[in-house]
């Protein structure tokens, strides 16, 4: 299930083992607190923690013995592992019968950022899957709403959609950027002008409108924002690397034929900006896209080298991909 779902699911009761996993430690952190104010009562007690580097092979057995212990004068006792990946042998010599016949009086949480190798969690017996990766824009959009409702704020949808966009969709900082909108505004309205100017447009996302400008031919735009991440990171050379990737990954996006989730994985990205990617990728060409490749990495290349500084090579680069030339 999406963390969204959990809420409703601990209205029904408690399910055995949690599985939270992904990347977003905010939808982490906040359902595994969710869990525990459900359940957990005298947690000095009834509460025990491990970390799942630790269990390896016959270490395992430290956590189910703990989950086996009866819960001290309350109706549960709960566990929690983080970073765990068992194999699959693991699994099958440890895990499999405890959770083929999981203590009723227990509750497993595990917390993964995931991506490392090891037993499929997910799909074993009396697992409960809740989905930490990152959310899409629509749905961070609308926690921005409510969120901002339910504080007495009010707040238009564009609005929230930019502070979707400019956080990334990071709920972490989304929350922290959502606080400091309530904290000024106290009661009344929010205003896209307010997140204009109170949020600052993450660097990753400055990055992607520059290379946006360029998609556009918007030339003006591109040297707004450049200054603007030349002035912040104080690094012209931060900015080309940022353009070179850009620029390599849209012509992956062109010339493969894999799908977008495919694609996804192997850029590690969300599907959507897969979608959007091939879309602006388009606009710009494949032949367009090539030369552009070569031609900045061979302005970081004279960077490294010491054949030009990097706002010599900035300049170059921005000539090249507006003017065509050198």
């Amino acid at each position: 299930m999406k963390y969204t779902e959990l809420k409703s699911s601990i209205q029904e009761g408690a399910k055995q083992i949690y599985l939270l996993e992904g990347d977003d430690a905010y939808f982490r952190l906040n359902g595994e607190q969710q869990i525990k104010s459900a359940f957990l009562e005298m947690p000095e007690l009834n509460y025990t923690a491990f970390d799942g580097e630790s269990l390896k092979g016959s270490n395992i057995t430290s956590l189910i013995s703990a989950l086996k212990n009866y819960p001290f004068m309350a109706p549960k006792r709960i566990v929690k592992v983080t970073e765990f990946y068992p194999s699959e042998s693991e699994y099958e010599n440890y895990l499999k019968p405890l959770f083929e016949d999981f203590p009723p009086d227990s509750i497993l949480i595990i917390v993964n950022v995931g991506g490392k190798k090891g037993a499929d969690l997910k799909r074993k017996h009396a697992v409960t899957f809740i989905d930490c990766g990152k959310a899409e824009p629509d749905t961070v959009a609308k926690w921005v709403y409510l969120t901002m409702h339910r504080a007495g704020v009010n707040i238009s949808a564009q609005a929230c959609s930019a502070v979707a966009e400019y956080c990334l969709c990071d709920m972490a900082r989304v929350s922290v950027e959502v606080n400091k909108l309530i904290d000024y505004v106290g009661t009344g309205e929010i205003t896209l002008n307010d997140v204009e100017e109170l949020i600052f447009k993450d660097a990753d996302f400055r990055l992607y409108e520059l290379t946006g400008a360029v998609a556009r031919g918007d030339y003006t735009k591109f040297c707004l924002i450049a200054d603007e991440l030349i002035t912040k990171s104080g690094d012209e050379a931060y900015v080309l690397s940022g353009l070179f990737n850009y620029f390599k990954n849209s012509l992956v996006m062109l010339s493969s034929n894999d799908s977008d989730k495919e694609l996804a994985t192997l850029l590690k990205m969300k599907e959507y900006g897969v979608k959007k990617g091939r879309e602006a990728a388009r606009a710009i060409g494949e032949e367009r896209l090539a030369r552009l490749v070569e031609y900045i990495y061979g302005c970081i290349s004279d960077v490294k080298s010491g054949k030009v500084t990097p706002q010599s090579a900035f300049k170059l680069a921005q000539n090249f991909i507006f003017f065509n030339h050198g």
